[in-house]
């Protein structure tokens, strides 16, 4: 199997967050192809910000109103190597915790709605605050950030006390996580390089939190898909199947500490069992368990 054949299967097959970590790689080396083409064809590598543009939001009204795609596209462009790194890095990483504890039916929902939203706070915050108005009287904005804020918000509002083991510094609530991310964009503001990228952070920010506080509240249900090739993206026209749509309140610390410890004592009684009888000696229910708890890190 080439290559492409396995992206391709991997795209296809894979999960909402698969295809979008895809799309952003996707579209970074498509305008760095791009770039190269036209540097090796004699014409400057600035002339690829002219391309760029038509992606990116812009910071004047009559242009964003005739480039009205712009406030989808932007959250799908990256042109500097690091700035991708740094969120396909933070998308993985929130978008797992967020599948497993939210469910991967919301994953796309809060990625454009954040992004959506970074883009009005970055818009406003250009054109409403004398402080922001760009030096040159335009400016322009792309980058996924605010979308992944807005995952981690809303998954750290939803499960504040889940835990990440950081290196070097070990276990760390993911409450103090969205927190530090946010007063580090918050203080950043006043810098000279990325004062828009900061405002659309904070603006996704913003809205994960309120989704987040809304799952609380059961104003909004999560989505699971109840097997697993069902969750990646299915396209509008065709119909969803299999899904499983449940209003739950979100467990305290006492209880899913509670249940972490059953789950355990479970395992380890099935896993005794199978030292002494061997696997076929398992019930369907005990073979289900072992599997289930095989699957869920965080009774691993």
């Amino acid at each position: 199997m080439s290559v492409l054949t396995e992206i391709k299967d991997s795209f296809k097959n894979g999960s909402v967050l698969t295809r979008l970590i895809y799309i952003n790689i996707g579209v970074f080396l498509f305008f760095r192809f791009v770039q190269l083409f036209m540097v090796l064809s004699g014409n400057p590598s600035g002339s690829i910000k002219t391309i760029i543009s038509f992606v990116a939001v812009p910071s004047v009204f009559e242009i964003l109103v005739v480039r009205f795609w712009t406030p989808f596209t932007y959250m799908f462009v990256q042109f500097d190597f690091f700035h991708l790194i740094f969120n396909i890095l933070y998308l993985y990483w929130f978008g797992r915790i967020f599948m497993d504890i939210i469910g991967a039916g919301s994953l796309l929902k809060v990625y454009v709605l954040g992004g959506l939203t970074g883009a009005l706070v970055y818009y406003m915050g250009v054109n409403l605050v004398p402080a922001f108005y760009p030096s040159t009287g335009y400016a322009e904005m792309i980058g996924a950030s605010g979308s992944v804020m807005a995952i981690l918000l809303a998954v750290a509002v939803y499960r504040p006390n889940y835990s990440l083991n950081l290196l070097f510094i070990g276990n760390v609530r993911l409450k103090y996580i969205a927190l530090v991310a946010f007063i580090i964009d918050l203080i950043s503001i006043p810098g000279l390089n990325n004062t828009g990228g900061h405002l659309a952070h904070l603006g996704g920010s913003a809205f994960g939190l309120l989704y987040g506080l809304f799952l609380l509240k059961g104003n909004i249900s999560t989505i699971k898909y109840t097997k697993q090739k069902n969750t990646s993206w299915k396209p509008f026209w065709q119909k969803k199947t299999n899904l499983n749509v449940s209003h739950r309140r979100p467990l305290s610390d006492m209880e899913y500490n509670a249940l972490k410890v059953r789950r355990q004592k479970e395992v380890d009684q099935i896993l005794e069992k199978i030292k002494k009888s061997g696997y076929e000696s398992l019930s369907g229910s005990e073979k289900k368990t072992l599997f289930e708890a095989s699957k869920d890190s965080n009774f691993k």
